[in-house]
């Protein structure tokens, strides 16, 4: 009987509530922002994959493994949502990305802007126990 009660938000498995998570477009879900971009990322992959297979062969099927343990173990250090966002230091240094020169670094960091709406710290917990459905607001880095 609550059921009947309820309004579904979702159609398809998506969230469509534009009010509240914005207007969703299918175009950048088809291609990438620019051809440049999806090459790098394919050439990124593949020299992933080179290393792998070098350090397979030089020191034994067990370490990949390991490093991909240690990958996952690493992804998952976060801070609570709130005013300082989570950097993930660990994982870059153990990935080598922070060696990476990308734009943030030169330019204006996109949550120190004036127009970043604030954290809704309770609603961001609540989604990333499961406790409530709907994706974290766009200002939940």
């Amino acid at each position: 009987m609550d059921s009947e009660k309820k309004i579904a938000h979702e159609i398809g498995g998506m969230k469509n509530d534009a009010l509240r998570f914005g207007l969703h477009g299918v175009k950048s879900d088809i291609i990438g922002s620019h051809p440049l971009e999806s090459a790098y990322e394919s050439g990124k992959k593949t020299q992933e994959e080179m290393k792998r297979k070098v350090i397979t062969h030089t020191y034994g099927a067990a370490l990949p493994l390991k490093m991909d343990l240690d990958r996952q173990i690493l992804s998952r250090f976060q801070r609570p949502p709130g005013p300082i966002p989570s950097s993930m230091l660990g994982l870059e240094v153990y990935t080598g990305a922070i060696d990476d020169f990308g734009f943030e670094d030169y330019l204006n960091d996109p949550r120190e802007s004036e127009t970043l709406k604030p954290v809704d710290f309770h609603h961001g917990m609540e989604v990333r126990l499961g406790l409530s459905k709907g994706p974290v607001p766009p200002s939940f880095m």
